[in-house]
Protein backbone atom coordinates (compact mmCIF):
# COMPACT_ATOMS: atom_id res chain seq x y z
CA UNK A 1 0.00 0.00 0.00
CA UNK A 2 1.18 3.52 -0.82
CA UNK A 3 2.32 6.44 1.73
CA UNK A 4 -0.63 8.15 0.71
CA UNK A 5 -3.43 5.31 1.52
CA UNK A 6 -2.06 4.59 5.00
CA UNK A 7 -1.68 8.67 5.97
CA UNK A 8 -5.41 8.86 5.52
CA UNK A 9 -6.67 5.32 7.38
CA UNK A 10 -9.81 6.98 7.36
CA UNK A 11 -11.48 2.98 7.42
CA UNK A 12 -9.69 2.02 10.70
CA UNK A 13 -11.74 5.60 12.45
CA UNK A 14 -14.79 3.96 11.25
CA UNK A 15 -13.58 0.54 12.54
CA UNK A 16 -13.04 2.33 15.85
CA UNK A 17 -16.73 3.57 15.52
CA UNK A 18 -18.20 0.07 14.76
CA UNK A 19 -15.97 -0.66 17.95
CA UNK A 20 -17.13 2.01 19.88
CA UNK A 21 -20.57 1.08 18.78
CA UNK A 22 -20.77 -2.97 20.33
CA UNK A 23 -19.01 -1.88 23.71
CA UNK A 24 -22.15 0.98 23.91
CA UNK A 25 -24.50 -2.15 23.42
CA UNK A 26 -23.29 -4.08 25.76
CA UNK A 27 -22.96 -1.80 28.52
CA UNK A 28 -26.49 -0.74 27.56
CA UNK A 29 -27.70 -3.79 28.24
CA UNK A 30 -26.43 -4.60 30.95
CA UNK A 31 -27.51 -1.51 33.11
CA UNK A 32 -30.45 -3.51 33.94
CA UNK A 33 -28.50 -6.59 35.86
CA UNK A 34 -26.84 -3.97 37.79
CA UNK A 35 -29.67 -1.52 38.93
CA UNK A 36 -31.92 -4.33 39.24
CA UNK A 37 -31.86 -4.41 43.21
CA UNK A 38 -32.54 -0.93 43.84
CA UNK A 39 -35.62 -1.46 40.90
CA UNK A 40 -37.21 -4.40 42.62
CA UNK A 41 -37.24 -2.63 45.99
CA UNK A 42 -38.05 1.03 44.36
CA UNK A 43 -40.48 0.23 41.81
CA UNK A 44 -42.13 -2.51 44.13
CA UNK A 45 -41.20 -4.77 41.34
CA UNK A 46 -40.79 -9.01 42.10
CA UNK A 47 -38.23 -11.07 41.21
CA UNK A 48 -40.60 -12.44 38.44
CA UNK A 49 -41.42 -9.58 37.09
CA UNK A 50 -37.70 -8.62 37.13
CA UNK A 51 -37.20 -11.75 34.94
CA UNK A 52 -39.52 -10.75 32.00
CA UNK A 53 -38.10 -7.16 31.88
CA UNK A 54 -34.87 -8.91 31.58
CA UNK A 55 -35.92 -11.51 28.74
CA UNK A 56 -37.96 -8.83 26.96
CA UNK A 57 -34.97 -7.80 25.62
CA UNK A 58 -34.38 -10.96 23.53
CA UNK A 59 -37.39 -11.18 22.16
CA UNK A 60 -37.04 -7.83 19.84
CA UNK A 61 -33.72 -7.88 19.77
CA UNK A 62 -33.96 -11.84 18.15
CA UNK A 63 -37.04 -11.30 15.88
CA UNK A 64 -35.86 -8.01 14.36
CA UNK A 65 -32.29 -9.09 13.09
CA UNK A 66 -33.66 -9.89 9.37
CA UNK A 67 -35.51 -6.48 9.40
CA UNK A 68 -32.95 -4.38 10.88
CA UNK A 69 -30.38 -6.20 8.14
CA UNK A 70 -32.83 -5.45 5.44
CA UNK A 71 -33.25 -1.64 6.29
CA UNK A 72 -29.14 -1.37 6.27
CA UNK A 73 -29.12 -3.37 3.29
CA UNK A 74 -31.63 -1.57 1.18
CA UNK A 75 -31.03 2.64 2.48
CA UNK A 76 -27.07 2.00 3.93
CA UNK A 77 -25.58 1.52 7.20
CA UNK A 78 -25.06 4.84 7.73
CA UNK A 79 -28.86 5.27 8.61
CA UNK A 80 -28.90 1.82 9.79
CA UNK A 81 -26.63 2.02 12.35
CA UNK A 82 -26.91 5.88 13.27
CA UNK A 83 -31.03 5.36 13.53
CA UNK A 84 -29.97 2.11 16.23
CA UNK A 85 -27.87 3.86 18.34
CA UNK A 86 -29.71 6.89 18.44
CA UNK A 87 -32.89 4.71 19.52
CA UNK A 88 -31.46 2.72 21.97
CA UNK A 89 -29.49 5.64 23.83
CA UNK A 90 -32.67 7.02 24.12
CA UNK A 91 -34.89 4.07 25.53
CA UNK A 92 -32.12 3.64 28.28
CA UNK A 93 -31.90 7.25 29.35
CA UNK A 94 -35.78 6.70 29.03
CA UNK A 95 -35.36 3.89 31.57
CA UNK A 96 -34.48 6.28 34.55
CA UNK A 97 -37.68 7.81 34.01
CA UNK A 98 -39.36 4.33 35.20
CA UNK A 99 -42.21 3.95 37.10
CA UNK A 100 -43.20 0.76 37.16
CA UNK A 101 -43.20 -3.07 35.66
CA UNK A 102 -44.94 -2.01 32.29
CA UNK A 103 -43.21 1.28 31.44
CA UNK A 104 -39.57 -0.72 32.08
CA UNK A 105 -40.92 -3.61 30.51
CA UNK A 106 -42.01 -1.35 27.17
CA UNK A 107 -38.27 0.30 27.41
CA UNK A 108 -36.57 -3.04 27.41
CA UNK A 109 -38.42 -4.02 24.31
CA UNK A 110 -37.45 -0.68 22.73
CA UNK A 111 -33.76 -1.47 24.02
CA UNK A 112 -33.70 -4.70 21.76
CA UNK A 113 -35.82 -2.57 18.74
CA UNK A 114 -32.86 -0.85 18.91
CA UNK A 115 -29.42 -2.84 19.61
CA UNK A 116 -31.17 -5.41 16.57
CA UNK A 117 -29.58 -3.35 13.73
CA UNK A 118 -25.80 -3.06 15.63
CA UNK A 119 -24.15 -6.51 14.41
CA UNK A 120 -25.60 -6.90 10.95
CA UNK A 121 -25.30 -3.15 10.47
CA UNK A 122 -21.42 -3.51 11.19
CA UNK A 123 -20.97 -6.89 8.93
CA UNK A 124 -22.31 -4.63 6.33
CA UNK A 125 -19.78 -1.96 7.14
CA UNK A 126 -17.04 -4.14 7.13
CA UNK A 127 -17.90 -5.46 3.26
CA UNK A 128 -18.16 -2.11 2.24
CA UNK A 129 -15.23 -0.34 3.83
CA UNK A 130 -12.88 -3.20 3.88
CA UNK A 131 -10.21 -5.24 1.60
CA UNK A 132 -11.57 -9.34 1.71
CA UNK A 133 -8.16 -9.54 3.37
CA UNK A 134 -8.90 -7.31 6.47
CA UNK A 135 -12.47 -8.59 7.00
CA UNK A 136 -11.61 -11.28 9.68
CA UNK A 137 -9.45 -8.91 11.32
CA UNK A 138 -11.93 -6.08 11.50
CA UNK A 139 -14.87 -8.77 12.09
CA UNK A 140 -12.57 -9.79 15.25
CA UNK A 141 -11.80 -6.28 16.37
CA UNK A 142 -15.87 -5.35 16.36
CA UNK A 143 -17.34 -8.43 18.06
CA UNK A 144 -13.83 -8.08 20.46
CA UNK A 145 -16.03 -5.03 22.07
CA UNK A 146 -18.73 -7.30 23.36
CA UNK A 147 -16.20 -8.68 25.65
CA UNK A 148 -14.95 -5.55 26.69
CA UNK A 149 -18.71 -4.24 27.63
CA UNK A 150 -19.85 -7.07 29.77
CA UNK A 151 -15.93 -7.00 31.53
CA UNK A 152 -15.98 -3.41 32.31
CA UNK A 153 -19.53 -2.47 32.78
CA UNK A 154 -20.51 -4.14 35.91
CA UNK A 155 -18.33 -2.19 38.22
CA UNK A 156 -18.55 0.54 36.10
CA UNK A 157 -22.38 0.85 36.57
CA UNK A 158 -22.35 -0.25 39.66
CA UNK A 159 -19.62 2.07 40.97
CA UNK A 160 -21.82 4.77 38.92
CA UNK A 161 -24.94 3.59 40.91
CA UNK A 162 -23.46 4.02 44.67
CA UNK A 163 -21.85 7.40 43.63
CA UNK A 164 -25.39 9.04 42.49
CA UNK A 165 -28.25 6.82 42.02
CA UNK A 166 -29.64 4.41 39.42
CA UNK A 167 -31.87 6.84 37.79
CA UNK A 168 -28.83 9.64 36.95
CA UNK A 169 -26.83 6.01 36.33
CA UNK A 170 -29.20 5.18 33.09
CA UNK A 171 -29.19 8.64 32.23
CA UNK A 172 -25.35 9.11 31.73
CA UNK A 173 -25.21 6.11 30.27
CA UNK A 174 -27.73 6.38 27.60
CA UNK A 175 -25.98 9.91 26.52
CA UNK A 176 -22.83 8.09 25.28
CA UNK A 177 -24.66 6.84 22.74
CA UNK A 178 -25.70 10.17 21.69
CA UNK A 179 -22.40 11.43 21.38
CA UNK A 180 -21.27 8.58 19.56
CA UNK A 181 -24.48 9.39 16.98
CA UNK A 182 -23.42 12.78 16.47
CA UNK A 183 -19.41 11.21 15.60
CA UNK A 184 -20.92 8.55 13.17
CA UNK A 185 -22.81 11.32 10.88
CA UNK A 186 -19.91 13.53 10.45
CA UNK A 187 -16.90 10.67 10.09
CA UNK A 188 -18.98 8.23 8.30
CA UNK A 189 -19.81 8.04 4.58
CA UNK A 190 -21.68 5.53 2.70
CA UNK A 191 -19.15 4.15 0.43
CA UNK A 192 -15.56 4.82 0.58
CA UNK A 193 -15.84 7.12 -2.69
CA UNK A 194 -17.92 9.31 -0.85
CA UNK A 195 -16.10 10.48 1.86
CA UNK A 196 -14.37 13.50 2.06
CA UNK A 197 -11.33 12.91 3.63
CA UNK A 198 -9.75 10.04 2.18
CA UNK A 199 -7.45 9.74 -0.48
CA UNK A 200 -7.64 8.00 -3.87
CA UNK A 201 -4.93 5.50 -3.18
CA UNK A 202 -7.09 4.10 0.37
CA UNK A 203 -10.25 3.74 -2.31
CA UNK A 204 -8.28 1.76 -5.15
CA UNK A 205 -6.67 -0.50 -1.99
CA UNK A 206 -10.11 -1.18 -0.66
CA UNK A 207 -11.53 -1.53 -3.97
CA UNK A 208 -9.27 -3.39 -5.78
CA UNK A 209 -9.53 -5.90 -2.40
CA UNK A 210 -12.73 -7.09 -2.69
CA UNK A 211 -14.29 -9.67 -4.78
CA UNK A 212 -17.78 -7.75 -4.56
CA UNK A 213 -17.93 -4.30 -4.39
CA UNK A 214 -21.12 -3.50 -1.89
CA UNK A 215 -22.79 -0.32 -2.54
CA UNK A 216 -24.35 -0.21 -5.85
CA UNK A 217 -27.62 1.23 -5.95
CA UNK A 218 -29.00 -0.46 -9.22
CA UNK A 219 -28.17 -3.86 -7.46
CA UNK A 220 -31.02 -4.85 -4.77
CA UNK A 221 -30.55 -6.90 -2.13
CA UNK A 222 -31.47 -10.67 -1.38
CA UNK A 223 -34.88 -11.55 0.02
CA UNK A 224 -34.24 -12.65 3.28
CA UNK A 225 -36.05 -16.38 2.79
CA UNK A 226 -34.24 -17.22 -0.49
CA UNK A 227 -31.20 -17.33 1.42
CA UNK A 228 -32.73 -20.72 2.86
CA UNK A 229 -31.99 -22.29 -0.45
CA UNK A 230 -28.31 -22.54 0.63
CA UNK A 231 -26.40 -24.87 2.61
CA UNK A 232 -23.78 -22.49 4.08
CA UNK A 233 -26.09 -20.37 5.43
CA UNK A 234 -27.93 -23.33 7.08
CA UNK A 235 -24.64 -24.43 8.20
CA UNK A 236 -23.77 -20.69 9.83
CA UNK A 237 -26.87 -20.70 11.37
CA UNK A 238 -26.43 -23.97 13.06
CA UNK A 239 -22.42 -23.11 14.43
CA UNK A 240 -23.55 -20.42 15.52
CA UNK A 241 -26.25 -21.47 17.34
CA UNK A 242 -23.86 -23.63 19.31
CA UNK A 243 -21.09 -21.12 19.61
CA UNK A 244 -23.81 -18.78 21.55
CA UNK A 245 -25.23 -21.20 23.64
CA UNK A 246 -22.05 -21.69 25.00
CA UNK A 247 -20.91 -18.13 24.63
CA UNK A 248 -24.03 -17.14 27.12
CA UNK A 249 -23.13 -19.40 29.68
CA UNK A 250 -19.96 -16.96 30.40
CA UNK A 251 -22.43 -13.79 30.93
CA UNK A 252 -25.69 -15.35 32.54
CA UNK A 253 -24.36 -18.66 35.03
CA UNK A 254 -20.87 -18.14 35.36
CA UNK A 255 -21.15 -15.98 38.44
CA UNK A 256 -23.61 -18.52 40.15
CA UNK A 257 -21.20 -21.32 38.91
CA UNK A 258 -17.69 -20.27 40.68
CA UNK A 259 -19.95 -19.42 43.57
CA UNK A 260 -21.98 -22.27 43.92
CA UNK A 261 -20.14 -25.10 42.65
CA UNK A 262 -16.58 -23.85 43.44
CA UNK A 263 -16.55 -21.84 46.38
CA UNK A 264 -16.08 -18.44 45.97
CA UNK A 265 -16.89 -16.03 48.08
CA UNK A 266 -18.59 -13.11 46.05
CA UNK A 267 -15.36 -10.28 45.90
CA UNK A 268 -13.21 -12.76 44.96
CA UNK A 269 -16.18 -14.43 42.23
CA UNK A 270 -16.43 -10.85 40.80
CA UNK A 271 -13.02 -10.41 39.88
CA UNK A 272 -12.57 -14.16 38.32
CA UNK A 273 -15.87 -13.78 36.37
CA UNK A 274 -13.82 -11.41 34.18
CA UNK A 275 -10.89 -13.13 33.52
CA UNK A 276 -12.60 -15.51 30.52
CA UNK A 277 -13.63 -12.10 28.57
CA UNK A 278 -11.00 -10.68 28.73
CA UNK A 279 -8.93 -13.01 27.56
CA UNK A 280 -11.50 -13.64 24.68
CA UNK A 281 -11.48 -9.80 23.66
CA UNK A 282 -7.40 -10.13 23.00
CA UNK A 283 -7.86 -13.70 21.48
CA UNK A 284 -10.39 -12.82 19.12
CA UNK A 285 -8.51 -10.04 17.29
CA UNK A 286 -5.62 -11.93 17.19
CA UNK A 287 -7.20 -14.45 15.74
CA UNK A 288 -9.27 -12.36 13.33
CA UNK A 289 -5.77 -11.05 12.27
CA UNK A 290 -4.16 -14.34 11.84
CA UNK A 291 -6.47 -15.62 9.85
CA UNK A 292 -6.55 -12.65 7.12
CA UNK A 293 -3.03 -13.17 6.95
CA UNK A 294 -2.75 -16.97 6.21
CA UNK A 295 -5.38 -16.06 3.01
CA UNK A 296 -3.31 -13.42 2.12
CA UNK A 297 -0.19 -15.17 2.12
CA UNK A 298 -2.12 -18.18 0.11
CA UNK A 299 -1.33 -20.13 3.04
CA UNK A 300 -4.27 -21.81 3.01
CA UNK A 301 -7.43 -21.12 0.42
CA UNK A 302 -10.13 -19.32 2.22
CA UNK A 303 -12.56 -22.09 2.92
CA UNK A 304 -9.88 -24.09 4.41
CA UNK A 305 -8.68 -21.06 6.58
CA UNK A 306 -12.44 -20.28 7.62
CA UNK A 307 -13.14 -23.92 8.63
CA UNK A 308 -9.48 -24.38 10.45
CA UNK A 309 -10.58 -21.36 12.63
CA UNK A 310 -13.57 -22.48 13.13
CA UNK A 311 -12.70 -25.91 14.45
CA UNK A 312 -9.74 -24.79 16.29
CA UNK A 313 -11.76 -22.46 18.06
CA UNK A 314 -14.74 -24.94 18.66
CA UNK A 315 -12.35 -27.42 20.11
CA UNK A 316 -10.64 -24.89 22.36
CA UNK A 317 -14.53 -24.41 23.69
CA UNK A 318 -14.75 -28.02 24.78
CA UNK A 319 -12.75 -27.04 27.73
CA UNK A 320 -16.02 -26.27 29.10
CA UNK A 321 -16.87 -29.68 29.73
CA UNK A 322 -14.28 -30.26 31.84
CA UNK A 323 -14.25 -27.52 34.31
CA UNK A 324 -16.44 -29.27 36.38
CA UNK A 325 -13.88 -32.34 36.51
CA UNK A 326 -11.35 -30.52 38.67
CA UNK A 327 -11.11 -29.86 42.50
CA UNK A 328 -8.23 -27.05 41.41
CA UNK A 329 -9.82 -23.49 41.10
CA UNK A 330 -6.64 -22.30 39.19
CA UNK A 331 -7.35 -25.61 36.87
CA UNK A 332 -11.02 -25.01 36.41
CA UNK A 333 -10.76 -21.21 35.88
CA UNK A 334 -7.79 -22.02 33.25
CA UNK A 335 -10.16 -24.42 30.73
CA UNK A 336 -13.04 -21.62 31.40
CA UNK A 337 -10.63 -18.74 30.32
CA UNK A 338 -9.45 -21.35 27.02
CA UNK A 339 -13.38 -22.28 26.50
CA UNK A 340 -14.01 -18.81 25.95
CA UNK A 341 -10.93 -17.59 24.07
CA UNK A 342 -12.24 -20.81 21.84
CA UNK A 343 -15.79 -18.96 21.50
CA UNK A 344 -14.14 -15.79 20.36
CA UNK A 345 -12.16 -17.62 17.73
CA UNK A 346 -14.98 -19.17 16.46
CA UNK A 347 -16.61 -15.75 16.33
CA UNK A 348 -13.92 -14.11 14.45
CA UNK A 349 -14.56 -16.14 11.50
CA UNK A 350 -18.29 -15.95 12.12
CA UNK A 351 -18.81 -12.37 11.84
CA UNK A 352 -16.44 -12.63 8.52
CA UNK A 353 -18.74 -15.33 6.79
CA UNK A 354 -21.63 -12.76 6.08
CA UNK A 355 -19.29 -10.66 4.07
CA UNK A 356 -18.32 -14.14 2.42
CA UNK A 357 -20.70 -16.01 1.32
CA UNK A 358 -23.55 -13.03 0.46
CA UNK A 359 -25.11 -12.21 -2.44
CA UNK A 360 -24.20 -8.08 -3.62
CA UNK A 361 -25.21 -5.39 -1.30
CA UNK A 362 -27.16 -8.63 0.91
CA UNK A 363 -24.20 -8.78 3.86
CA UNK A 364 -26.61 -6.78 6.61
CA UNK A 365 -29.57 -9.74 5.74
CA UNK A 366 -26.93 -12.56 6.01
CA UNK A 367 -26.21 -11.44 9.18
CA UNK A 368 -29.43 -10.69 10.74
CA UNK A 369 -30.32 -14.22 9.68
CA UNK A 370 -27.97 -16.10 10.79
CA UNK A 371 -27.74 -13.63 14.40
CA UNK A 372 -31.41 -14.61 14.58
CA UNK A 373 -30.50 -18.39 15.11
CA UNK A 374 -27.35 -17.47 17.38
CA UNK A 375 -29.51 -16.02 19.59
CA UNK A 376 -32.10 -18.40 20.14
CA UNK A 377 -29.09 -20.45 21.53
CA UNK A 378 -28.70 -17.30 24.20
CA UNK A 379 -32.30 -17.36 24.77
CA UNK A 380 -32.92 -21.35 25.41
CA UNK A 381 -28.86 -21.94 27.02
CA UNK A 382 -29.54 -20.40 30.37
CA UNK A 383 -33.27 -21.68 30.38
CA UNK A 384 -31.99 -25.27 30.12
CA UNK A 385 -28.78 -24.74 32.26
CA UNK A 386 -30.90 -23.51 34.95
CA UNK A 387 -33.12 -26.77 34.56
CA UNK A 388 -30.61 -29.14 34.48
CA UNK A 389 -28.94 -27.67 37.94
CA UNK A 390 -32.18 -27.69 39.53
CA UNK A 391 -32.53 -31.42 38.84
CA UNK A 392 -28.85 -32.29 39.62
CA UNK A 393 -27.78 -29.64 42.02
CA UNK A 394 -24.79 -28.98 40.36
CA UNK A 395 -23.37 -27.46 37.14
CA UNK A 396 -21.68 -30.83 35.90
CA UNK A 397 -23.91 -32.31 33.63
CA UNK A 398 -25.39 -28.68 32.37
CA UNK A 399 -21.25 -28.15 31.29
CA UNK A 400 -21.14 -31.09 29.52
CA UNK A 401 -24.19 -30.40 27.80
CA UNK A 402 -22.34 -27.27 26.35
CA UNK A 403 -19.53 -29.33 25.42
CA UNK A 404 -21.81 -32.00 23.20
CA UNK A 405 -22.89 -28.96 21.45
CA UNK A 406 -19.77 -27.94 20.80
CA UNK A 407 -18.62 -31.12 19.02
CA UNK A 408 -22.06 -31.10 17.00
CA UNK A 409 -20.67 -27.43 15.99
CA UNK A 410 -17.34 -28.77 14.81
CA UNK A 411 -19.11 -31.40 12.69
CA UNK A 412 -21.82 -28.67 11.41
CA UNK A 413 -18.90 -26.44 9.97
CA UNK A 414 -16.61 -29.55 8.85
CA UNK A 415 -19.27 -30.97 6.36
CA UNK A 416 -22.62 -29.07 6.52
CA UNK A 417 -20.39 -26.08 5.02
CA UNK A 418 -19.19 -26.30 1.76
CA UNK A 419 -16.68 -23.90 -0.26
CA UNK A 420 -17.18 -20.56 0.82
CA UNK A 421 -17.82 -18.06 -1.60
CA UNK A 422 -20.47 -15.38 -2.87
CA UNK A 423 -23.72 -16.62 -3.33
CA UNK A 424 -24.69 -15.85 -6.98
CA UNK A 425 -28.86 -14.53 -6.83
CA UNK A 426 -29.92 -14.95 -10.72
CA UNK A 427 -32.51 -12.64 -10.00
CA UNK A 428 -29.92 -9.87 -8.83
CA UNK A 429 -28.06 -10.33 -11.71
CA UNK A 430 -30.82 -10.23 -14.33
CA UNK A 431 -32.18 -7.15 -12.72
CA UNK A 432 -28.64 -5.59 -12.59
CA UNK A 433 -28.27 -6.41 -16.40
CA UNK A 434 -31.60 -5.02 -17.35
CA UNK A 435 -31.06 -1.28 -15.21
CA UNK A 436 -27.72 -1.51 -17.49
CA UNK A 437 -29.13 -2.06 -20.84
CA UNK A 438 -31.87 0.69 -19.89
CA UNK A 439 -29.06 3.16 -19.14
CA UNK A 440 -27.30 2.12 -22.41
CA UNK A 441 -30.37 3.14 -24.31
Amino acid sequence: MTNSARSSRIRWWIAGLMWLAIAINYIDRTVLSAAAPHLIKELDINPEMMGFIMAAFFWSYALLQIPAGWFADRFGQKKGLGIAVGWWSIATMAMGLATGFKSLLALRLALGVGEAAAYPSNAGITARWFPDRERATVSGLFDSASKFGGAVAMPLIVFMIALFDWRLTFLAIGALGLFWVIAWYFIYAENPEDHKSISKEEVRFIRDGQAQKHGDKSVRPMKWYKLLRYRNIWAMCIGFFTINYTSYFFITWLPTYLVKDKGMDFLKMGMVAALPLICGMVIEVLAGWASDRMVHNKVLSLTATRKLFLTIGLLMALCIGFAPFTDSVFMTVLLLCIAKSGTTVAASQVWALPGDVAPQNSVSIVAGLQNTVSNMGGAVGPIITGAIVGATGHFTWALVFSAVLVVIGILNYLFLMGKVEPIVDEEQVSHSHSVASGTAR
